[in-house]
């Protein structure tokens, strides 16, 4: 009897072993890795959320997602097979990115180039991996204004005893390096002190994109710059008008096509992740060419997205791209160029020209193997 019982026993242990392992390889062969993606609520960021809304009618491009929840979870797909999954992390802006990089609680991230070149600077351990759209960018002030374009603007400026206050929604933020660098270059003074009353411009740190409009009907400023849809937000809702498209900020032509948003990746998730993120990559690119293709319906998802009017959404500007092009890493170069003649760096970008620092700033080897390169 003690026998057949130790028998059975043994019998049991072992089925449950074999069960418990069998069920531990499954468990292994099955696991794929979870991305936390960060963005911002601005339609420089559509391509996720195109990519979101769209789903499996994106299948025949290979890779698509499939919502777990709503606007934050889905899963990542590239050709019927599952590869990631993905959590969407809303960020106040480019800086607030950086931050989470450090801390680790994202892996990949839109956001704006300045903000990434700014984290890699301070030693933030991230490569930008594509470009992600340009343009969008714009000077806006109360509806009934008078001040149009930059000679309007600067006419402005001169009928003033005190410094014009002009917003802005992140330190980092590629509307402010745009408008500061034309700024320096077309010598007009600008300050960040409020007590310095010789300059012609107070430079306001409004702290997020939500910000710049309350700011502009509370009269907290006299106008600021940012990033679409917020210049068309004003201007549907009859708060605010596009004084100046920052793309014709003088020298004429210097600001065209200018970089904005670029998709970064924290680098050790990178190494450890690399199929995962050249499929989110791919989808990206897909989904940016889908936007650029089809503007109403992918301003229809914006609109819907962030709670914005349609006919706003409708007028952004901004163009898609994931294809680092000569010409978009020629005017990063100008972007190099001015955050260190501004003093923007302290660290591993300080005064060296884009070629010298490509390697630290850049990988671009996911978004070629995405393209298929």
């Amino acid at each position: 009897m003690r026998k057949a019982l130790i028998l059975c026993l043994t019998a049991v242990i072992f089925v449950c072993l074999l069960v418990a392992g069998c069920g531990q390889s499954v468990s292994t062969t099955s696991q794929v890795p979870t991305i936390k993606v960060g963005y911002t609520f601005v339609d420089h960021h559509a391509s996720l959320m195109v990519a979101a809304k769209k789903g499996e009618a994106f299948k025949s491009s290979g890779a698509y997602l499939k919502p777990v929840v709503d606007k934050e979870k889905y899963e990542l797909y590239d050709g019927g097979k599952k590869v990631a999954n993905i959590e969407l992390v809303v960020t106040k802006s480019g800086s607030e990115s950086a931050a989470l990089f450090a801390q680790k609680h994202i892996d990949l991230s839109l956001l704006s180039i300045t903000a990434g070149m700014s984290a890699i600077d301070s030693g933030t351990p991230i490569k930008i991996l594509s470009p992600l759209q340009t343009e969008g960018l714009a000077l806006v002030f109360p509806k009934d204004s008078a001040v149009s374009g930059w000679d309007g603007f600067i006419k402005y400026l001169d009928t003033k005893q005190e410094p014009v206050k002009i917003g802005y929604h992140s330190p980092t933020s590629a509307p402010l390096m745009v408008f500061e660098g034309a700024l320096k270059q077309n010598k007009v003074p600008y300050t960040r002190n409020p007590n310095e009353l010789n300059a012609k411009i107070l430079l306001v740190d409004l702290k997020d994109t939500p910000n710049l409009i309350p700011a502009l009907t509370s009269k907290q400023v006299d106008g600021w710059v940012g990033p679409s849809p917020h210049p068309q937000v004003a201007e549907k809702t009859g708060v605010g008008k596009v004084a100046l498209d920052l793309r014709d900020l003088p020298p004429q032509g210097a600001w065209h096509d200018a970089p904005c948003c670029a998709i970064a990746g924290r680098t050790e998730f990178l190494a450890q992740n690399q199929e995962a993120v050249v499929k989110f990559l791919k989808l990206m690119a897909y989904a940016g060419d889908y936007a650029n293709k089809n503007h109403d319906e992918y301003a229809d998802i914006v609109a819907r997205w962030i709670g914005i009017p349609a006919d706003a959404a409708k007028a952004s500007t901004i163009v898609f791209l994931t294809d680092p092009t000569d010409t978009w890493v020629k005017n990063l170069g100008v972007y190099q160029d001015l955050m260190n003649s501004m003093n923007k760096y302290k660290g591993g970008l300080k005064g060296k020209p884009l070629a010298e620092v490509k390697d630290l700033i850049f990988d671009f080897s996911y978004i070629q193997k995405a393209q298929g390169k």
